[in-house]
């Protein structure tokens, strides 16, 4: 499915949408569908989901793509289903069966021994149909050309992982895998990885991605139910941009430190440590951008415009 076509008038929309990515899209065709409907002027997601995966893809709209670095490098949960026996060119569904091998007998204990082995501080290598990028190119276009090179092994980690039987038909034996990871975590991989260690292969028959961040499934809009509201009813269900910045520390500046602030400049307050800074202005009360405090020093990392700000305000005002 193709965002619609036709001639349609942009107009500055801040906020972030959670977005329940349906399968078969990538992630950027569900933006570009999601950025249509609500006509807006400037549009970005939070980190990739697989074709053939769905769940929480939070989108950013206007000022919000300035914080959606921070869900990037947020945890997240997946729920991914596995079949047994049966390795695969992508390590999911949609590539070709390149190994197939007899599934052993196995009992759940069985596989929670194998989750064990793959809890806490682990190393992956990075599969070939993946977006990483070896000399400027996709690996997954080499791929494509029958072309593998090496890959780095990378460290993640693995906060929970439970692994249990998911019976998918008469023949086949597949397995439920629930895992909290961090970011940079492949599922695909982990799927794979486990196969191998159950000694049989595996490869990935669906996937969904549960919570990124502290936003979860729960949450989450389909594009159907975007598409059914009102134009108004769709800029009501964005999130406002400081949602990004949940669990910050929040600072408060007045007038004068809010506009000396905005211009890029170092406040000095009272203020502890802190990696993670919300900044708010008074008058009227919005959020002027994200910062950290250093030896009672707040330095702007990221910020609204004064034209964002108004905008963020009159969005805001009429929807109350």
């Amino acid at each position: 499915m193709n965002a619609p076509r036709g001639r349609i008038v942009r107009r500055p929309v801040h906020g972030v949408l959670l977005l329940d990515k349906p399968i078969g899209l990538s992630s950027n065709d569900a933006l570009q569908k999601a950025k249509w409907l609500l006509r807006a002027e400037k549009a970005g997601h939070t980190g990739t989901l697989d074709p053939l995966a769905t769940g929480v893809l939070p989108l950013c709209f206007g000022a919000a793509t300035k914080f959606s670095q921070l869900h990037l490098d947020a945890d997240k949960a997946y729920v991914a289903v596995a079949k047994l026996g049966e390795k695969t060119s992508t390590a999911d569904a949609e590539g070709d069966v390149i190994q197939s091998r007899p599934v052993p007998t196995l009992t759940q204990a069985d596989l929670d021994a194998v989750a064990l082995r793959f809890m806490g501080d682990i190393t992956q290598v990075p599969p070939m149909y993946s977006a990483l990028k070896k000399d400027g190119k996709p690996l997954y276009e080499l791929a494509r050309q029958g072309i593998e090179v090496e890959r780095a092994a990378r460290h993640v980690h693995v906060s929970q992982l439970k692994v249990s039987f998911w019976q998918t038909g008469s023949t086949d034996i597949a397995i439920r895998i629930e895992v909290s990871c961090s970011k940079g975590t492949y599922i695909r991989t982990l799927g794979e990885d486990i196969g191998e260690a159950l000694g049989c292969g595996a490869h990935l028959i669906s996937l969904r991605r549960s919570v990124t961040g502290g936003f979860t499934e729960s949450q989450c809009m389909t594009l159907q139910t975007l598409e059914a509201l009102t134009e108004e009813e769709r800029l009501e269900a964005l999130l406002p941009v400081d949602a990004l910045l949940t669990g910050h520390t929040q600072v408060t500046l007045d007038t004068d430190n809010a506009g000396r602030f905005l211009s890029g400049l170092r406040r000095r307050g009272n203020w502890p440590d802190a990696d993670r800074v919300a900044v708010y202005g008074t008058d009227p009360p919005s959020l002027l951008g994200a910062a950290h405090i250093q030896a009672g020093e707040l330095i702007p990392s990221r910020l609204l415009s004064p034209i964002e700000i108004t905008q963020v305000l009159e969005q805001r005002a009429h929807h109350v």
